[in-house]
């Protein structure tokens, strides 16, 4: 990615430098450059919960090392995934918890949301608005392994008649969709679909936590991979939901955390509690103001 961040900057001439936590190319050329530059912060696993894993510690510090010789500046010793100047976090502390020390550069700003396109082809009338309503997703990237965890929330639900509905969202096609309660579809207008639920089952992606929190929603959290455990800790630390273990989650095991959120005040409670916090952080509006402040200090 260096060569074409380098021409960019070329062209364009920025007064400050925005790079992605995963996109190290972008703080790297920016330090090379001499550059201001900010971090956006698509998931707050990466500085709200450092790894405590010595090994795999010392090797990220040996890769960014590697590149820092190569495309950044080698007299550095800054961490190119956060800057030192600005890190937009979208979230809050009420879900991501304090940053630790060292981090008074990061600006929560809550999700960043807007209106999606309209699909017209879901089938609403499906939905009882009598029953609570449960999304279940694993977001776009777990296909491979989503098949029996879906069927055993499929039937956690079916399991508690006029207690619960779900959409389930299968891009497999491998889950039996039921006349009654259980609705599953390839795809869905998460946002939409998300105003008529009531509680969430996922694997406790960032994206799909902060959507449902923005709604005030609860969850059932499986975390598979990636940052998913340490964002499934943060909705369980702020007492927004309940984590299963993915491997392991029966139907029953599912059905108990499915209760547990749905009819349980406190999980709703604290959900509610995030969700006002994200409603009054200010999203990509403030995001927007903290990159202009610092481009203006950067002139």
């Amino acid at each position: 990615m260096a060569p074409g961040a380098r021409a960019a900057v070329g062209e364009f001439r920025p007064d400050v430098l925005v790079a992605d936590q995963q996109a190290v190319a972008g703080g790297l050329v920016a330090e090379r450059l001499g550059l201001v530059w900010a971090t956006s912060a698509t998931t707050t696993a990466g500085f709200t919960s450092l790894s405590g894993l010595p090994e795999v510690d010392a090797w990220i510090a040996g890769r960014i090392g590697e590149l820092r010789r190569r495309i950044g500046d080698p007299r550095s010793t800054a961490d190119p995934r956060l800057s030192d100047r600005l890190v937009l976090a979208f979230s809050t502390e009420a879900l991501a918890g304090p940053v630790p020390p060292g981090g008074g550069q990061v600006r929560f700003v809550g999700p960043s949301l807007t209106a999606r396109p309209a699909t017209g082809d879901f089938p609403w009338h499906r939905l009882d608005p009598r029953t609570p309503t449960v999304l279940i997703t694993l977001g776009t990237a777990n296909a491979e392994v989503a098949p029996r965890f879906l069927a055993a929330c499929a039937q956690a639900v079916r399991g508690r008649p006029d207690r619960a509905q779900a959409v389930i969202v299968d891009p497999t096609g491998t889950v039996p969709e039921f006349a009654d309660r259980v609705l599953v579809r390839p795809h869905v207008p998460q946002l939409a679909v998300l105003e008529r639920c009531d509680a969430v089952i996922c694997h406790g992606g960032h994206n799909t936590v902060c959507e449902a929190l923005w709604h005030g929603l609860p969850l059932v959290v499986a975390p598979i991979r990636d940052d998913q455990p340490a964002v499934a800790a943060q909705v369980t630390d702020a007492g927004a939901g309940v984590r299963v273990r993915f491997n392991r989650a029966t139907a029953d095991v599912l059905g108990t955390a499915l209760d547990t959120v749905l009819h349980e005040p406190g999980c709703r409670e604290a959900a509610g509690r995030v969700r006002a916090s994200f409603r009054a952080a200010g999203g990509a509006a403030a995001a927007a103001a903290h990159l202009e402040a610092l481009a203006a200090g950067a002139k």
